[in-house]
């Protein structure tokens, strides 16, 4: 069952184009100039209940103008789109109870007050029963380990500890859809992996239906079976991740530690070699030979360990946009 549905959306902007200095200005007072901006250019998808996708791209890529069109913050150009049924700028207080927009550099929660405070709030704000608020406060601060920092001011919290808060203010209402635009921007490596666990355990334990972006690859790895890649407002690809790596990864690297030093001129000729220092060695090979290069390896070298492994997610994603660059340009 599809519970996004998007056909040919389309979000363009006009925006003024003006001159440096004086003389610009006053040009741009009696005679200003526009140029249109394709922030979303005509893109189609559908994402299905329980999907957890990853909608990834670099910076200006027409994410997060897509993730505001599908709440219903903006107004499209042109096209349709369906979430739960509703059109989502149509803003009825039936469908904005079923959805929420969680934006990594935005807060909700009252930055005098105790996170508890906004909680309560959006308890009468989404008209939550309390037999049914408290289980779900209880469920979500024991998942993300907050109860000591309920009624501390959110000024004096971490970073961390108000994006953890800030995720239980956007899930008390239950949401059916959740949109994640960047949540572990800024985090630190611990904590974006608490984050990553508690999306990955929200999304399983409520069947939730989630649109993850962001630009560390490890939670598009770790989160999404599914991704969507978009660059300038155009969708380049949409499937399987690991088929994006079965198509893009052309190369797999191979990890050597020798037992003794070896002749690097010698080691050459199995492939690329990205770093030799005795006793590591990192080599790129094509992925089809690999398995022939690794026994190779052990047969001419004094090899004390190797493993072989996939390229990182982001060098693949930058093979797929400089493969669909090359063939724009052609």
């Amino acid at each position: 069952m599809s519970v996004i549905t998007v056909k040919n959306l389309q979000k363009h902007y006009q925006v003024h184009q003006k001159e440096p200095g004086l003389v610009g200005s006053i040009k741009s007072l009696f005679h200003r100039q526009y140029e249109v901006v394709k922030a979303v250019d005509n893109i189609s998808f559908q994402i299905d209940e329980g999907e957890l996708i990853g909608f990834i791209g670099p910076n200006g890529a027409g994410k997060t103008t897509t993730l505001k069109c599908l709440s219903g913050l903006l107004y499209p150009t042109s096209g349709e789109v369906k979430v739960l049924g509703y059109t989502p700028w149509d803003r009825k207080h039936e469908f904005q109870r079923q959805f929420s927009l969680v934006m990594g550099q935005k807060n909700q929660l009252w930055w005098d007050l105790p996170a508890m405070e906004t909680f309560i709030l959006n308890k009468e704000i989404y008209e939550v029963p309390e037999e049914k608020f408290r289980p779900t406060l209880d469920k979500l601060v024991d998942l993300l380990d907050v109860k000591d920092i309920l009624k501390v001011q959110v000024r004096k919290l971490s970073l961390g500890q108000r994006m953890k808060c800030e995720l239980i203010a956007a899930l008390l209402h239950n949401p059916k859809v959740l949109f994640l635009d960047e949540p572990t921007i800024g985090l630190d490596v611990v904590m974006q992996k608490t984050m990553r666990d508690f999306i990955k355990a929200y999304n399983k334990e409520f069947n939730s239906t989630i649109i993850l972006t962001s630009h560390y690859m490890d939670d598009v790895k770790e989160l999404c079976e599914r991704v969507i890649i978009i660059d300038h407002g155009t969708i380049l690809f949409d499937g399987k991740l690991q088929s994006v790596i079965d198509k893009y990864a052309r190369n797999k690297i191979i990890e050597v530690v020798f037992g003794e030093d070896i002749n690097q001129r010698k080691l050459a000729e199995f492939g690329d070699v990205k770093e030799y220092e005795f006793p590591r060695a990192r080599i790129t090979v094509p992925r089809k030979e690999a398995a022939h290069k690794a026994s190779q390896l052990l047969k001419d070298f004094p090899v004390a360990d190797l493993n072989i492994l996939e390229p990182p997610i982001e060098a693949i994603i930058r093979e797929v946009f400089t493969g669909k660059m090359k063939q724009k340009s052609n």
